[in-house]
């Protein structure tokens, strides 16, 4: 089920984003993948590699230095993308590709902590993950097509789902869509909020 939203790219936005719960804090999550009995798994939503932007891309190689010097050897000098390049217009630039993966997951898992090394890197070097990070790394488990941001189709496949006490994947993620999407969805994002909120609260007091 969807709501509206009052905003130029994006017209509507699944209700579960407002409701559904996922932990503020990946790093100290013991990943579990529940679809598979809950396996124990750290960085489970890595493993598959991602799609980047080729700005994101470019950016991330402009970066390679510092990203190396955290890798695991053999992961620093093997190729980090992998197939050409493909089109798609939800993406900022049009085209991206996609991050190789090496062993149980995506390349940047290869070091010897847990989490994305892009990430690390900015952390431990004093840059700025915005532009460089993929974008879909930092929505998740956010998503979005062409005119509705919604939850990532494996969303319930990861324990994080299902944190007691967690934040809705909105208020976990609202940070990310700023710096991706900017204040103006934000703002949408924020009225449909109060909207579904109010809703349930009103089901409820029925009740």
């Amino acid at each position: 089920m969807y709501v509206p939203l009052e905003h130029p790219r994006f017209v509507k936005a699944q209700r579960d984003i407002f409701v559904k719960p996922v932990t503020p804090d990946c790093m100290s999550h013991r990943c579990r993948i529940e679809r598979e009995h809950g396996r124990p798994m750290l960085d489970a939503c890595c493993r598959y590699g991602v799609d980047v932007d080729v700005g994101e891309r470019d950016a991330i190689l402009a970066h390679a230095e510092d990203i190396t010097e955290i890798m695991e050897p053999g992961a620093a000098t093997s190729p980090w993308f992998e197939g050409p390049e493909s089109r798609d217009p939800d993406f900022p630039s049009g085209r991206y590709v996609r991050t190789a993966t090496r062993g149980a997951g995506c390349i940047f898992l290869a070091h010897d902590q847990r989490g994305c090394a892009i990430h690390r890197a900015s952390l431990e070097r004093g840059w700025a993950i915005d532009g460089v990070k993929p974008h879909v790394c930092r929505l998740f488990p956010l998503s979005y097509e062409s005119d509705a941001i919604v939850l990532s189709d494996d969303y319930a496949d990861y324990s994080c789902a299902r944190e007691p006490g967690a934040p809705s994947v909105f208020r976990a993620t609202r940070a990310a869509i700023e710096a991706v999407f900017g204040l103006e969805l934000v703002a949408a994002l924020d009225a449909a909020e109060a909207s579904v909120l109010n809703t349930w609260l009103q089901l409820a007091v029925i009740g």
